[in-house]
This record gives C-alpha cells, sequence and structure tokens, in this order.
C-alpha cells in the first residue's frame, strides 16, 4: 500500500502518495493513519519529514490530526479529487445563480447520459439515496448533504470522468454555500420539492429513458433555483 520513498523528494512522494490513496478509495474519511514513527518506518524517511508532509496535507484539508488521538482523513475520495478543481474554478464571492446556469447546461445532459449507462448496482445506490432524503425530511432536517449526494451520483453514472469532476466540484460549491449562509427552508420546502425532482429524475434514468431524465433534471435545477431566489 505505501512504499518507501526517494530521500531527495521524500516529502512531496508522501503527500502524492497519501493523496493518491484518499483519490481511490483506498484510505477513507475517518481512517485512522498510522503513527509518525510507523510511516517514517514504512517511508525510510525521519519524523520531521513525515510531519511535513502531514502538516502539508492538513492545509489541503485532507487530514486532520487530533491531539492525543493521531491524524485522520478528513474526506472522502470524490471531495479529494474536487477540492483543488473547485479551489481553481469558484470563490466565495461567486453567485450561486452564476453556477446554477452552468448546472443547467451540463446536469441535464448527465442526466441523459445516466440513463444510457446506469447499472443496477448504480440504480440501487440511487434508490438508497432517496430512502435516505425521504427519512430525513420525515425527520424534518433540511438534507443538504443528502440532496447533494444525489447528483454527485448521478453525475459519476454519466462514466464521463470529466463531466463528473466539473459537476462534482459545482455541486460541492453550492452545498457549502448553502450551509455558509444558513439558506432559509420555509418548512422544508425546498427540500419536499426536491426530493419530488429526484424522484421524477431517477423514475427517468431506471426506465433508461433519457430523453425524459434530461427534460426532468433541468426541470428540477429551475425549480429548486426559483424557490432559492424567488421568496
Amino acid at each position: 500500500m505505501l512504499k518507501p520513498v526517494e530521500k531527495k523528494k521524500a516529502y512531496e512522494d508522501i503527500v502524492h502518495q497519501i493523496r493518491t490513496l484518499i483519490e481511490e478509495g483506498k484510505l477513507k474519511r475517518n481512517d485512522h493513519l498510522p503513527s509518525e514513527r510507523e510511516l517514517s518506518e514504512t517511508f525510510r524517511v525521519s519524523r520531521t519529514t513525515v510531519r511535513e508532509a502531514i502538516r502539508t496535507l492538513e492545509s489541503m484539508k485532507l487530514l486532520q490530526s487530533r491531539q492525543g488521538d493521531g491524524t485522520y482523513v478528513l474526506v472522502s475520495s470524490a471531495e479529494a479529487l474536487i477540492q483543488p478543481l473547485a479551489a481553481a474554478l469558484f470563490k466565495e464571492k461567486d453567485d450561486i445563480r452564476d453556477i446554477f446556469y452552468i448546472r443547467k447546461i451540463i446536469e441535464p445532459y448527465a442526466a441523459q447520459l445516466a440513463a444510457e449507462s446506469a447499472t443496477l448496482q448504480e440504480i440501487e445506490e440511487m434508490e438508497n439515496v432517496l430512502r435516505s432524503q425521504e427519512e430525513s425530511l420525515e425527520r424534518g432536517e433540511n438534507g443538504i448533504e443528502i440532496d447533494s449526494r444525489f447528483h454527485m451520483l448521478v453525475a459519476k453514472t454519466t462514466k464521463n470522468r470529466i463531466m463528473e469532476r466539473l459537476l462534482l466540484a459545482m455541486i460541492d460549491h453550492v452545498r457549502q454555500s448553502r450551509e455558509k449562509y444558513h439558506m432559509e427552508d420555509e418548512n422544508n420546502r425546498r427540500a419536499q420539492r426536491s426530493l419530488e425532482g429526484h424522484r421524477r429524475v431517477f423514475s427517468a434514468i431506471k426506465r433508461g429513458d433519457s430523453a425524459e431524465a434530461l427534460q426532468s433534471m433541468l426541470c428540477h435545477l429551475e425549480d429548486i433555483e426559483g424557490i432559492i431566489y424567488c421568496k
């Protein structure tokens, strides 16, 4: 899994190896990394070099050191992939309406591709996400995280990695903006309409109806955008 590194570029190699393991899903969110001593023995470098690499990975929001408890993976594989892209493409001051505009151009075609290529396992994953979203709504929660998960799964199902990464970056940016500014959702109206839209998109994908999947996703995005900005 991990291997010794060349001394002259030890720091960069450690960062690269750990980041790659996170991106490939071999290290998952909340996984506990080996101790500094164990890592230094594995990489055959000093503990100072290991600490430098860990500090860099922390600054990249990939790892988190917890005093007295060790170092943990902070993100999932998808998040590790999209964070650099999101940082490059989007800024905090960007208007979410501009992001929605681009999403309405790209994401309906993602749903179309998903309807053409979804596997039985991916269909089952979408069903599980919708079930979780419904349960979250019944508990009175805003369900932002689960909402984003559905869109991310549709993006993944396209089998187009460039489209997937672009959409994941946009979806994650919108999710973080909603959380940061605590966008109001009176009586969970947005959450309820979101679930209804997801069900229509999912139904079309499950049937393999690519034209309906495209139209359903476009209508869903327009609907949610209208709720957010036309209160």
